[in-house]
């Protein structure tokens, strides 16, 4: 898993693996962000997996799907509530990449 500091909390990473919560509970992770809309690629795991996974390790889940081609005008509402919202410890945005978390991220930074 590569993943960049956005913040003190905030990191971003590409796409993330059910198997891999526990582990970012054990690296001090309280919150993980799904920014990923299910079905962009065939192997992806759903953000209902990764939620199954990160709350049985403890971690607290938000969806907040970006779709580029037809993004949601509340989404930057809708991730300033999960930040906000986040359990104690860091906080993990993750999307294909990390681009669009990070995005994300700078619009409700600089809000």
């Amino acid at each position: 898993m590569n993943l960049t500091q956005l913040s003190d909390r905030v990191f971003v990473a590409g796409q993330v693996y059910p198997q891999e919560m526990s582990q970012l509970k054990a690296e001090g992770f309280g919150t993980v962000i799904c920014n990923r809309p299910d079905g962009e690629e065939l192997q992806q795991p759903t953000a209902a997996a990764i939620q199954e996974s990160a709350e049985a390790a403890g971690l607290t889940f938000f969806s907040v799907p970006f779709n580029p081609s037809n993004p949601d005008p509340n989404m930057v509402k809708d991730f300033a509530e999960a930040i906000n919202g986040a359990a104690e410890g860091h906080i993990l945005a993750y999307c294909r990449s990390g681009n669009r978390s990070s995005r994300l991220w700078a619009a409700v930074s600089q809000s």
